[in-house]
């Protein structure tokens, strides 16, 4: 069986790798386990097929574009109130959005799968058979340690997601006792990714030396994906229960603390605050960009996607777009600075400069291009029913991560995916450091004011923080308010909301309000109206907290009226793995 194993990863490197030339070739008639694991070769080439599994639709680590983009991190904010979609697309979005997904079903492809097992798998083999390499141990260990790096990460992405797992670090058979055991307690599985990613912290390399485009993941990504699943851990056990959390958020604190401070990564930052914040998501290229640390590399002919025909349907909603402060860093609820949005371009005047970075703005659209716009005089927004296959549901068009000349190519695309990025470091540390109670005014001015900075937005000054009274049920200090607020503007269509929303069990406060759109008074029906199209209604109606007319998408459906409940904060165990282990048993409310 192992012989078998050994004879498909190095089959299936051969075959679907495409971003790292040192693999090399086998007489793969001859492999088994006393010819193959002699060399540091022999382990490159194993570990090769780990970024295979975790660039998977089956995985949610290194995926990007896969499946068109509509599954990938840019698409993910569509389960949240960040982002509106319609039914017709990205369904498990909107019903996980509306809340209606069934215990039966898995609602993504990267959900509970077979695809993990056989992940984690290859991982135990590997660290079974490193040893007998007849090389340095320090060599034997950097493999180690990147088998590791993914055994954590991936363990810890399903503990997320489904709490109780099952830990397995030996090879298993088909008559093994774990195949029909309990899940292992979540507590228990989560000490054990904390090793592995200690492990990985310590003795990955700096560098590969492979030029890191995209390349091997290293130390540092490393450090910020520890710093991610113990922000998580930590903020979890501290909302939702459980032993422990500030050594977690600690933990994090610490690994995104050494990364700031060691790293070699810097914001992207040329001193153009009205394009630098999404400049690295328009690029073709990626290489030698210091504020990526990881990201998926597409080639023409070789690994194409879809991703900028699918991210129209990225809709941003009036609550995210109300979320950015004005220019004196004041929420617009509080400040004078604020235009309204009456006028739909009133909307970005005074307001951080993220945001227009975001939303498409009317004066923007030769700039982007945006859907072939840019010299057809159409007038944005282009809302539902109107002229234009890129329409938008809410009347706010995203752009973060549009890039339409590449739009052109269809399914023959090759943008980049940033998968980690260094701008994420400096959030979880701010974090964690304020959820332990020791954030100071200098920890801030090397993360939150680090991100304002490159944008041109007024520092965050721990002695003034605004109390915004939106947030109040919220039942955290105003720094957290803050910073999550941050947290929300700056990794906006990036795919963490969901997980940040969950972690902070704010599920039924803010995943139940229903979603709206712009404006929509006479005024603005007048200017973007959009026509008679029998097929197509556009929804609107009087939003209660503020008696003014807005778009509602998806009105007079299943998905007008958001559901969360407590069930939601993990996801039932789909009824195929519980077939074949009963003993898995079924996460609280999904019985």
């Amino acid at each position: 069986m192992k012989n078998k194993i050994i004879y498909f990863i190095i089959l299936a490197t051969l075959i679907i790798s495409c971003n790292d030339d040192s693999l090399d070739l086998y007489p793969l008639t001859s492999l088994s386990s006393e010819t193959f694991w002699n060399t540091e070769n022999d382990l490159q080439v194993y570990n090769n097929i780990f970024y295979n599994y975790a660039r998977s639709s089956a995985m949610r680590l290194l995926n990007g574009h896969n499946t068109g983009g509509y599954n990938g991190p840019y698409a993910r904010d569509g389960m949240t109130d960040n982002d509106n979609r319609s039914f017709a697309f990205n369904t498990a979005h909107t019903k996980i959005r509306a809340g209606i997904i069934i215990p039966d079903e898995n609602p993504f492809s990267w959900g509970w799968n077979n695809s993990c097992f056989s992940f984690v798998r290859a991982i135990n083999i590997g660290l079974a058979n490193y040893d007998n390499a007849d090389i340095s141990q320090s060599i034997i260990d950097k493999y180690k340690a990147e088998a590791r790096l993914f055994r954590g990460w991936v363990v810890a992405d399903k503990v997320s997601l489904y709490g109780d797992y099952p830990w397995i670090d030996r090879e298993l058979n088909i008559d093994s006792e774990e195949l029909f055991a309990e899940r292992t307690p979540r507590e228990t599985v989560m000490e054990k990714v904390l090793a592995d990613l200690d492990y990985a912290c310590e003795y990955l390399p700096d560098d590969w030396g492979d030029g890191s485009a995209p390349g091997r993941l290293n130390r540092w990504s490393a450090l910020l994906i520890k710093s991610r699943v113990c922000l998580f851990e930590g903020t979890w056990r501290k909302y939702h229960g459980g032993t422990n959390p500030d050594s977690w958020l600690q933990a994090a604190a610490d690994a995104a603390k050494e990364l700031i401070d060691n790293g070699p990564y810097q914001l992207y930052s040329t001193g153009d605050t009205a394009h630098d914040y999404n400049a690295i998501f328009q690029k073709d290229d990626l290489t030698g960009v210091d504020e990526v640390m990881y990201w998926r590399r597409y080639m023409p002919g070789v690994v194409t996607n879809s991703w900028e025909t699918y991210f129209y349907m990225n809709c941003a909603t009036k609550s995210m777009v109300e979320d950015y402060l004005c220019t004196d860093g004041l929420p617009i609820n509080l400040s004078d600075l604020y235009q309204g949005d009456e006028v739909f371009e009133n909307l970005f005047e005074n307001r951080d400069p993220r945001l227009r970075q975001t939303v498409l703005h009317p004066d923007d659209v030769g700039y982007y291009n945006y859907g072939g716009y840019g010299d057809t005089g159409t007038e944005i927004p282009v809302l539902l029913g109107m002229a234009g296959a890129y329409y938008s549901q809410t009347g706010y068009h995203t752009v973060k991560q549009s890039n339409y000349e590449q739009a052109k190519l269809v399914h023959d695309g090759y943008t980049p995916c940033v998968i980690l990025r260094f701008g994420e470091a400096l959030l979880n540390y701010a974090e964690a450091k304020a959820e332990l109670g020791t954030l100071s005014q200098s920890d801030l001015d090397i993360s939150i004011n680090k991100l304002r900075d490159r944008v041109g937005m007024v520092n965050m000054d721990i002695d003034n923080i605004p109390v915004d009274p939106r947030y109040a049920d919220w039942g955290v200090s105003p720094l957290i308010v803050e910073i999550r607020r941050e947290r929300r503007i700056e990794l906006f269509g990036e795919g963490f909301r969901f997980d940040d929303i969950r972690r902070w069990k704010l599920g039924e406060i803010i995943m139940t309000k229903k979603d709206y759109g712009m404006r929509w008074d006479e005024a603005n029906r007048n200017r973007f109206d959009p026509g008679p199209e029998p097929s197509v209604t556009l929804g609107y109606e009087v939003d209660p907290e503020t008696g003014i007319e807005y778009i509602c998408p998806n009105k007079d459906s299943e998905l007008e009226y958001p559901v969360f409940e407590d069930k939601h904060y993990l996801w039932p165990i789909p009824v195929d793995a519980r077939s074949e282990n009963p003993a898995l048993g079924q996460n609280p409310g999904w019985e």
